[in-house]
């Protein structure tokens, strides 16, 4: 066995052992090794492989697999643009914590800075947003490697994972191989072949009984602040939060601000069109004196600015090392968050003035949306989202794009009735709805990659992805798949109004500057998308009715692209009547 593929087939063993149980490859020469290990292990049902021929695509899919399997998930490319074609992907897990191990294959030394064909310097080519970066070196048939081998791989899965810093998260190692580049015919597969006795000059087994080779053992100092009753307090979960959130929120008896992708918005103390009302609502919003902050909130302007308020106490939860404070006001960062005197096992706290003031606040705000959307003529972004929402059943993943969907996911999907097991926070997996969005840089790349990595772990019931038009057309090869890979069951409802629609929304999008808007914001492509999925072999269904959306989304079986065509000119119009409804219905309410 020659020494590329005694690495390669070690690093796979030892992943296997490290609980990795999916791999996505981009394929190439210089990888080869490892593309034949991984091969092999997908052969004896360890590791299930995936090959994608775009890298960017693979590191997107790579992505979606770990945050929807909660495991440490690979990417294995080749050498040169290769590698910096995962960068994209890199920073979205960085920024999101998600455990993405980068595994990229290079030149040997003495192939580096002379010119050699597919080479340049990969050596921390990710910055600072790995958690660990390992130049492997050349693998060699002397003793020491099998040990050093397993223990780094030990090592990259539990950073990864965040278990000794609690900060999850890409790490990235790099493999230098010499050819030869692929194995002999004649290797045994297993690694405690006798046969190997004689090859190698020591074993390259892992330990017994298919443990690993470190036991990496998390670290649990869990920091509970306990929270006095008397200012009165809004829980606001951002993306990643978790169900904690919405257990403080309730056994605290305080009004949840909850973002679609934050693993909270659920239960009876989540408001819906929240965002409206701090906009609306000054004689509530001017009562806040405290705000506990759960995950990453990016998703608007409003809660962005009530946690600049220099007159608010902001209580920041976070398990990573960083936390969110763009406002610079936060007062406490703690671990865990509960309210002074809760017992274990404490249920919801019966509304009080004020959060009943909120709940009653929430209720008007949603008929006024639910009426102006009732009187709007055809199909918007806005119908689009709340069709969607109200039609995931119980145990149905959604992933959200991170333009326009998922804000409008915010301001019209009603908060879902998950229940709420235990004080830990956990919902019952039976009827949990989960939404996944790229919220760590917010960016519309990879989106289809991330979904139908999503979609490929998910098990509980069907996958829908609701992205925007460019959004689609940004990461349409993640459409190609080879007839060996796996096929998803996934629903793709792509929003089409031809252009940017976000932006309409914003400064840009005011009349001052309608000359220029549609080349430089609204950029219309006219893509006939119908077309573009036939040629991926992609199942097309065009729905311009809610009827016809509502049909396309009973059918969960496969891989499916459902565009709405939507017309984005009325936009900014919209959004406006909206918040004037709310404004109206919030007079009506306290007059």
């Amino acid at each position: 066995m020659n020494p590329s593929t005694a690495l390669a087939r070690v690093i796979v063993d030892e992943l296997w052992r490290c609980g990795v149980r999916e791999a996505v490859l981009a394929p190439g020469s210089r990888n080869a090794a490892l593309a034949f290990a991984l091969h092999a292990s997908d052969a004896q049902g360890r590791i299930r492989l995936h090959v994608r021929v775009d890298e960017r695509t693979a590191g997107f899919l790579a992505l979606g697999l770990a945050k929807a399997g909660r495991r440490p998930v690979p990417v294995v490319c080749t050498s040169g643009t290769a590698a910096a074609n995962l960068h994209p992907a890199v920073l979205e897990a960085s920024h999101a914590g998600v455990a993405l191990l980068v595994l990229t294959a290079d030149r040997p030394p003495e192939l580096r800075g002379v010119g050699a064909s597919q080479t340049t310097d990969q050596l921390k080519l990710y910055g600072d947003a790995v958690r660990l970066f390992h130049e492997v070196g050349l693998p060699e048939r002397r003793p020491g490697q099998n040990a050093y081998w397993r223990e780094l791989v030990g090592r990259a899965t539990a950073l990864a994972r965040g278990f000794r810093d609690r900060n999850p998260g890409p790490v990235h190692l790099n493999f230098a191989f010499r050819d030869p580049l692929v194995p002999d015919p004649a290797d045994p597969l297993d690694l405690e072949d006798p046969r190997l006795r004689d090859d190698w000059p020591e074993s390259l087994a892992g330990r017994s009984g298919h443990g690993r080779w470190t036991r990496i053992e998390r670290l649990s100092t869990e920091h509970i602040a306990w929270l006095e009753e008397g200012p009165r307090t809004v829980v606001v979960a951002g993306d990643g939060a978790d169900a904690q959130a919405r257990w403080l929120a309730e056994t605290a008896g305080w009004p949840l601000l909850a973002e679609p992708s934050s693993g909270a918005r659920s239960g009876p103390n989540a408001l819906g069109p929240y965002r409206l009302l701090l906009d609306t609502r000054p004689d509530l919003v001017a009562g806040i004196e405290r705000v506990v902050v759960h995950g990453w909130p990016t998703l608007s302007r409003p809660v962005t600015r009530l946690l600049a308020r220099p007159d608010v106490e902001v209580v920041v939860v976070s398990r990573r090392p960083s936390w969110p404070d763009a406002g610079h006001q936060a007062y406490r960062v703690t671990t865990t968050a509960a309210l002074e005197g809760t017992v274990e096992g404490a249920g919801r706290r019966e509304p009080d003035e004020w959060l009943a003031a909120w709940l009653a606040a929430d209720r008007a705000a949603r008929a006024a949306v639910d009426d102006v959307l009732a009187r709007e003529p055809g199909f918007t972004g806005l119908h689009v989202a709340r069709e969607v929402a109200g039609l995931l059943p119980e145990g149905g993943l959604l992933v959200a794009g991170s333009s326009n969907p998922i804000r409008d996911l915010d301001l019209t999907g009603a908060p879902w009735d998950n229940r709420l097991v235990d004080e830990a926070g956990r919902i019952d997996p039976r009827d949990h709805r989960r939404v996944l969005s790229n919220r760590g840089l917010a960016g519309i790349d990879g989106t289809l990659s991330t979904a139908i990595g999503a979609a490929l772990v998910h098990r509980s019931g069907p996958a829908y992805a609701l992205v925007g038009d460019l959004t689609f057309l940004h990461d349409a090869n993640a459409l190609v798949r080879g007839p060996y890979e796996a096929r998803p069951d996934l629903t793709i409802v792509v929003v089409n109004d031809d252009g940017g629609g976000i932006f309409s929304t914003l400064e840009q999008g005011g009349p001052d500057h309608a000359d220029a808007f549609e080349r430089i914001f609204g950029t219309p492509h006219g893509v006939d998308l119908g077309s573009l999925t036939a040629a991926t072999h992609t199942t097309f269904i065009r729905a311009t009715t809610r009827a016809e959306l509502r049909g396309a989304l009973s059918r969960s079986r496969g891989l499916r692209v459902v565009e709405v065509p939507v017309d984005r000119s009325r936009t900014r119009d919209l959004h406006a009547r909206l918040r004037e409804a709310v404004a109206a219905a919030a007079y009506d309410e306290v007059r």
